[in-house]
């Protein structure tokens, strides 16, 4: 079948993306889906920095072929390959952006989001079976981005990609369930187990870092404090749990955080994706804290602290990546918690656009102007 999607076939194109249009809106080719693969008619889907690392180079400096990007999305099950059982058609389905096998070393200890064959898979621009859906008109072969490739109409992966949902929630909000929320509100209670009472900083106040912001109330962290370059974020760190805020264009982030917290919070949480910030995290822990590596730096990027610290003070760096989380398990949580109130993750809903508005979108997240804009491909 034919279906229209976004397809980048260069990466590293200079902004303003809007003029550049490093994201070409066209019909590609989508094929049935194979043994253990379902497809999926996209309702929702959202502009997330990790696509930007793609489109801007950080992530992968090139691309050996076209890419289709997108990994937070939402939908709806409109056919299944043979071998499907989890799934069945017109559910409700949310993306996770790490395909899990189920049988590796890591998924039977656990701990999914680091399945060796989904990363082998992602790496390679592939379904979990090696396949590629996605083609150009003229037959040339297009590669998955973390085995979703969510900005088209529709997509074809694996069973093993998708979450059912309750028909109860909004399916177009539900996109953000796979990525922000379960990466930030599981940084909070998966990676780093805060407990009530305990202090939190958060760099960076993008989708994910908001909801990291939510995740330390929702744990009952005291103090919350949000720090960011930009002071327009501020009011919605504010309503969404935090105490204070930190200017980091204007104040030294690690003065004031020892400050507010008498010596240091006990955790904090670099959603940034930059190393410097990330020793910055590690400078504003007290002894015995967590500095939690939450945002992905280039991958020419290393990072240099104080070794001693580590030692003599029982400081403690951990990485974190998708929450940590269990999405089976954790996709339904978020959702029950969103639908009872507590988890108000529509506040994080910038206006939305359309796929051919999309590498306008990229400009004004990449800016700082837009928290999270979701693709409705279907009102």
């Amino acid at each position: 079948m034919q279906v229209k999607a976004a397809v980048l076939y260069e990466v590293g194109k200079a902004a303003p993306y809007a003029d550049s249009k490093p994201l070409q809106v066209e019909q590609v080719e989508l094929a049935a889906p194979g043994p253990g693969e379902v497809l999926v008619e996209v309702v929702s889907a959202g502009l997330c920095h990790s696509d930007l690392s793609v489109i801007n180079g950080s992530m992968y400096p090139q691309l050996s072929n076209p890419m289709i990007l997108g990994h937070e999305a939402s939908g709806v099950v409109r056919e299944v390959g043979s071998g499907v059982t989890d799934l069945k058609v017109d559910d409700h389905v949310v993306f996770s952006f790490v395909p899990m096998c189920g049988h590796c070393d890591n998924c039977a200890v656990g701990r999914p989001v680091l399945c060796k064959n989904g990363s082998v898979a992602s790496a390679r621009g592939t379904l979990l079976s090696g396949a590629r859906r996605f083609s150009t008109t003229s037959g040339q072969p297009i590669s998955y981005f973390t085995a979703t490739s969510a900005f088209s109409q529709f997509t074809v992966v694996s069973q093993e990609s998708l979450v059912a949902i309750d028909r109860e929630v909004p399916l177009d909000k539900a996109a953000l369930l796979g990525c922000a929320l379960i990466t930030g509100v599981g940084a909070v209670v998966n990676t780093a187990r805060v407990e009530a009472g305990e202090s939190v900083v958060v760099f960076g106040l993008g989708g994910v870092g908001l909801s990291a912001i939510m995740g330390a109330k929702l744990a009952g962290a005291s103090p919350i404090i949000a720090v960011d370059m930009l002071p327009s974020k501020f009011e919605l760190a504010r309503r969404l749990g935090a105490d204070h805020t930190i200017d980091a264009s204007k104040d030294d982030p690690v003065a004031a955080i020892r400050e507010l917290t008498r010596g240091g919070a006990a955790y904090a949480f670099d959603v940034v994706g930059n190393t410097n910030v990330l020793a910055q995290a590690f400078s504003a822990i007290r002894p015995g804290g967590k500095a939690i590596a939450v945002g992905i730096p280039p991958s020419d990027k290393f990072l240099s602290l104080r070794a001693a610290a580590m030692v003599v003070q029982e400081k403690v760096i951990q990485g974190c990546f998708m929450g940590s989380a269990v999405p089976r398990r954790d996709i339904a949580r978020l959702a029950h918690l969103y639908m009872t109130g507590k988890l108000p993750l529509e506040e994080l809903l910038s206006p939305s656009i359309t796929l051919e508005e999309i590498n306008t979108g990229f400009d004004r997240l990449a800016q700082g102007t837009a928290i999270r804009q979701l693709i409705r491909f279907k009102e």
